[in-house]
């Protein structure tokens, strides 16, 4: 059994690696540090080949499906993806174009290509890691959300393609909370509420997806949110999610 992550050389994508090395999963990992992913590499008790790859750049990520195809993949980890917190008239944008490819280019491609394989040989898992993000609007961090409610509303689409057409391909989207990674340094800003553990999101993550569950979302704060979220109109969310952004702010 084999399984490709991406974004795997930190964060949920390092530690569902972990996870699935117990589970005796060749894994092949793909990230941009080639540094970090050697030292994955040495330290996990499986079978690891590793990929050095910018999948914000849609060539390279052809090119990384081009290169795993043959390999049987029989899990796909859609984990690399990145925030920018600021006004949208004064955040970077280049950084906003690079986010956009690699939030979601480079996961609809991986998606479509894999799951097509999958449908092939009718089985495989496809985990896409979203946010709990995806569920609203997020002012001040505004093209990361758009990104993830993209990912959410591609993954449920395609899941119940699957339903209709009764194979035995998985596919699911992950929507934690904010989770204890390196997401905050990259992104510019400090969680305002209490993280998850990295390491508890992934094996959550994973054992939900072998459940076959389509929406995933760890902890039971979030879960809650999602719920009641629907009584709550959406300018009212709005002030909401806003005043929770600006706390975020360093």
């Amino acid at each position: 059994m084999k399984a490709l992550i991406t974004g795997a050389s930190s964060g949920i994508g390092l530690d569902i690696a972990k996870y699935l090395a117990t589970k005796k999963y060749e894994l092949i990992l793909v990230a941009r540090n080639k540094e970090k992913l050697e030292k994955i590499q040495e330290s996990l008790p499986t079978k690891v080949t590793i990929i050095v790859a910018d999948l914000s750049n849609e060539q390279k990520v052809k090119e990384l499906y081009i290169l795993t195809k043959k390999e049987n993949i029989d899990i796909l980890i859609n984990n690399a993806g990145f925030g920018l917190f600021g006004d949208f008239t004064t955040t970077d944008l280049q950084q906003e174009i690079d986010m956009i490819n690699t939030n979601i280019k480079a996961v609809h491609i991986l998606t479509k290509e894999f799951l097509k394989d999958m449908e092939k040989k009718n089985s495989g898992y496809i985990l896409n890691v979203a946010s709990s993000a995806a569920f609203q609007p997020g002012p001040l961090m505004s093209t990361y959300y758009a990104t993830k409610s993209y990912i959410y509303q591609l993954t449920e689409a395609l899941w119940y393609e699957q339903k209709k057409k009764k194979t035995n391909v998985h596919i699911s989207v992950l929507c934690p909370g904010p989770v204890d990674t390196n997401f905050n340094k990259t992104a510019g800003v400090s969680f305002s509420v209490k993280p998850l553990k990295s390491s508890f999101v992934a094996k959550y993550a994973i054992d939900e997806m072998f459940k076959n569950k389509m929406l995933i979302i760890p902890g039971f704060k979030m879960k809650c949110c999602k719920f009641f979220e629907r009584f709550i109109s959406d300018k009212f969310l709005l002030r909401i999610t806003y005043r929770i952004q600006k706390k975020k702010a360093r």
